[in-house]
């Protein structure tokens, strides 16, 4: 079974579309050089900030295709495998490890919430674990899933020797450090809330998979650098000026926001698909506010 390093900042990339609807491939290899030259550490496609709810098999295909040939070879490539299905979510693992995938970040199931007990999603989590050809990530984000994963499961499933990590998006401190408690050799936490990224590395997190660094990468990898070096004054500077980026921008206006964001620093950002709708002109308005503050 492949290795994955998982630690330093990670880029949740967006998914650009035509005026038709279509993924712009070209636009995102455009995006991913640009979030490399940063200096971020690697890439997650179909995440959350990528829309991935919305993409059907095919496309979720041509852009892992289309990252993995963009990304240099030592660099990771997560792609998001979630599904309602563990059968579904199994074959998207494949697909991904097929493809190039260096590793798949996985959703829990949750449209049958009040079913997904602690049995039912370790059942589910072991058997993907057990036929990914790439290594497991969990990825808990309550606000979509409408309930989080609880501390005590996932270091039982920390065991497995396919699944290495979690990205934790709860923004809840407290949850990250019952993660934490399973952090080892081959298990990594990771913080998805930007806001939080310098409080989540002084607690123990490895990195950060956050969508503020799409837009903001220089500042994530201030925050990063810094504390790694014990420069703890310019991460802090950097984490103040990242807080109304991720909170406002991020977290407030969601994927439109982050688009937003990209064209405002010469990236590709592009429509949203709907049902997301695009900005209203006094919310991009905030954007450009933010952007250049």
């Amino acid at each position: 079974m492949a290795s994955l390093a998982l630690a330093g900042v990670f880029g949740p990339v967006t998914t650009p579309f035509t005026a038709a609807e279509t993924p712009d491939l070209a636009g995102l290899a455009s995006n991913i050089r640009s979030h490399l030259a940063h200096g971020l550490h690697g890439i997650v496609v179909c995440g959350s900030t990528g829309e991935a709810a919305l993409l059907d098999e095919t496309e979720r295909c041509k852009l892992v295709e289309t990252a993995r040939a963009t990304v240099p070879a030592d660099f990771p490539v997560l792609i998001g495998t979630g599904a309602e299905s563990t059968r579904q979510c199994v074959t998207r693992c494949r697909d991904a490890g097929a493809r190039g995938a260096s590793g798949v970040l996985v959703v829990a199931p949750h449209y049958y919430g009040a079913q997904m007990t602690g049995e039912a999603l370790r059942t589910h989590y072991q058997r993907v674990a057990d036929e990914s050809p790439v290594p497991v990530v969990f990825y808990n984000i309550p606000k979509y899933m409408h309930f989080r994963l609880e501390p005590e499961l996932v270091a039982e499933l920390s065991m497995h020797e396919n699944i290495v990590g979690i990205k934790d998006s709860s923004g809840d401190l407290a949850l990250i450090e019952g993660y934490l408690q399973a952090q080892g050799a081959s298990f990594s936490v990771m913080t998805g809330s930007g806001g939080q990224f310098l409080p989540a590395l002084q607690l123990g997190a490895r990195g950060g998979i956050v969508a503020v660094s799409l837009f903001a990468g220089g500042l994530c990898m201030d925050v990063y650098d810094g504390f790694k070096s014990g420069d703890l004054s310019r991460a802090t500077a950097a984490q103040e000026k990242l807080k109304p980026l991720a909170s406002q921008i991020v977290a407030g206006l969601g994927v439109p926001g982050v688009k937003a964001a990209l064209e405002a620093v010469g990236l590709v950002g592009g429509p949203v698909r709907m049902p997301l709708t695009a900005l209203t002109a006094d919310q991009r308005r905030v954007v450009q506010s933010l952007m250049s503050a």
